[in-house]
């Protein structure tokens, strides 16, 4: 909906309000014009149901009125005296509307002093769910939302099972823009698995003012551009769009701002034509080929730093028992036969306790090359084991090109470790536009901000008129995963629109090991658990400290207590 769209819509809105409860606010001492003048029918129906006034700005607020206004239409109607529970659901399943019947066909009473303490232990006990909600809801849209670390595209600067606190006012809370869906939850609800909002009416783009701007290498979380992730959205429509704000959340640097140049040269990141300095928190991973004739172990792997590890076994004469005590390690079994059974676990393999206690004939293959990802200070440690013959950084060749890779046109012969230069656009900038670069923008231009878009010939058209410029109409951003070969990032499906940016992740309040394996195999990082994501040096817990915290906020507490019963 256009804004015009939606100021007739509000009007509208207005008069149905007019119209419904003119003679209820006569009832109450008031005049009926009140009743139609936007924003202060609100104010005074507050004071007419003897609530206080800042409910008017829930009302108004996105999903949070979706909840406040059952809850208004209730209260409206027993001010008058319809307390039964008829009453109730026949105003919330009428979408406040059984208030026009109340206005016009009964003679009701106003109640100036009635109680607001709800009659049953039932109403008392919904009463506080919905204003938990509420607060919840609130807090989740504007200030601070929970997020879990699912995949290893920021590995290792964040880990996957990394529980983090995204903060919404650091770059501004983005405004709910799909105003009629479930609260607390994303884009699916539980469970039933079925999608949690209704795509229409939407709300125009807008975002509060933010403390800051998005930093060059901060780490962000974002709406995810290309649209839907199948498995965290499933449907059998597979081809749905879903509203900016509904789209998949993912996490990533941002390694290029509006207005740079980028460019991606074997691997290495480039901002102008200088090679991008990094936080020195940033754990940036390649890929490495290791090799040793004699096999590459795993050992010297994990003490180099690598988390991403497969690791083969082979068992012989498996009995019932010893199969049952390996099945919670095993993530893949790749062959079976006389020889025995050949598997893969993860990082951890199969712990020495579980192979003693149940006598497995278990061995590790160690084969002679293996590919995993490291720092490029792990690759060095790792050169140093005697053990290990050669570790080679891996680069995608410049002749390795597909359109899966942006700007998704076999034209580019662009990849992963080789791309660009790449202007990132900045609001207001005017670059000349080409046939040439169009595959780069046209994306842009097209989709983010909603022009028609055709080629006739060598010409380009925007909404039917030639065009060889284009002025862009926000700003863009490039993201990468530190995780270089294992992150599908902006070198596969381009800019992120500022309008798509989420927030910043600050805190983690939580981290598992292991949080993919299963619950048996959890285990908390206590060294990561309450740290922040930014800053400088090696993380610090600030866990002590809040235990210590919470301890001295519970014995005084306590000693409250006792001083108040011996009073």
């Amino acid at each position: 909906m256009t804004i015009t769209q939606w100021f007739l819509f509000f009007l509208l809105v207005q008069v149905i309000h007019f119209l419904g409860t003119w003679k209820l606010y006569k009832k109450a001492g008031r005049k009926p014009w009140e009743a139609l003048v936007p924003v202060y029918n609100a104010v005074i129906l507050m004071k007419i149901i003897n609530r206080p006034w800042w409910w008017v700005i829930l009302l108004f607020i996105p999903i949070i009125n979706l909840i406040m206004f059952p809850v208004v239409w209730v209260e409206t109607i027993r001010s008058f005296g319809r307390n039964s529970t008829l009453d109730t659901w026949l105003v919330v399943l009428t979408l406040g509307l059984y208030i026009f019947y109340v206005n016009y066909s009964l003679d009701v009473t106003y109640i100036e002093d009635r109680s607001l303490k709800p009659r049953t232990a039932t109403g008392e006990w919904i009463n506080s769910i919905l204003f938990a909600v509420v607060a919840a809801t609130l807090v989740h849209t504007y200030f601070m939302q929970p997020y879990v670390i699912p995949t290893s595209s920021l590995e290792q600067t964040l880990l996957v099972g990394d529980f983090l606190f995204v903060s919404k006012f650091h770059y501004g809370a983005r405004t709910p823009m799909t105003t009629v869906a479930f609260p607390m939850v994303h884009d699916t609800l539980p469970v039933v698995k079925t999608r949690s909002y209704l795509k229409k009416p939407q709300l125009p783009y807008f975002r509060l003012p933010g403390f800051e701007d998005v930093e060059r290498n901060d780490i962000v979380v974002f709406s995810w551009p290309a649209d839907t992730v199948e498995q965290f959205f499933k449907i059998t429509d597979r081809k749905i769009r879903k509203p900016i704000d509904k789209k998949s959340n993912y996490v990533k640097r941002a390694v290029a701002i509006p207005g740079d140049t980028l460019s991606i040269e074997d691997g290495y990141v480039f901002i102008d034509g200088e090679r991008t300095a990094l936080p020195d928190r940033a754990k940036v991973q390649y890929s490495y080929l290791v090799t040793s004739e004699k096999g590459v172990p795993s050992q010297p792997l994990i003490d180099a730093g690598s988390r991403e590890l497969s690791r083969a076994y082979v068992a012989q004469n498996l009995n019932q028992s010893q199969l049952n005590a390996l099945s919670p390690y095993i993530r893949r079994v790749v062959n079976q036969d006389q020889n025995g059974l050949v598997f893969e676990t993860g990082k951890n393999g199969i712990p020495v306790k579980v192979v003693r206690q149940n006598r497995i004939n278990v061995k590790e293959i160690a084969n002679f090359q293996r590919e995993v990802t490291l720092t490029e200070e792990g690759a060095a440690k790792l050169r140093e084991n005697a053990s290990i013959d050669s570790v080679i950084r891996y680069v995608m060749p410049e002749d390795i090109q597909s359109a899966s890779f942006f700007p998704n046109d076999i034209k580019y012969s662009w990849n992963l470790d080789n791309m660009g230069p790449i202007y990132i656009p900045e609001q207001g900038a005017t670059i000349e536009l080409t046939l040439e670069n169009l595959p780069v923008y046209k994306k842009i231009i097209r989709e983010y901000e909603k022009n028609e878009l055709s080629v006739n010939g060598r010409e380009i058209l925007i909404n039917g008129q030639p065009a060889d410029t284009y002025t862009f109409k926000q700003d863009y951003y490039w993201m990468m995963g530190d995780n270089r070969h294992r992150s599908e990032d902006s070198r596969y499906w381009g800019f992120v629109p500022e309008d798509h940016i989420v927030g910043k992740p600050v805190f983690i309040w939580m981290s598992i090991e292991g949080i993919n394996d299963g619950i048996t195999n959890w285990k908390p990082r206590w060294d990561r658990i309450f740290t922040t994501v930014g800053g400088s040096g090696q993380p610090r817990s600030y866990l002590v400290y809040f235990l210590i915290a919470l301890g001295i906020w519970f014995a005084y507490n306590q000693y409250r207590k006792r001083k108040k019963k011996s009073a």
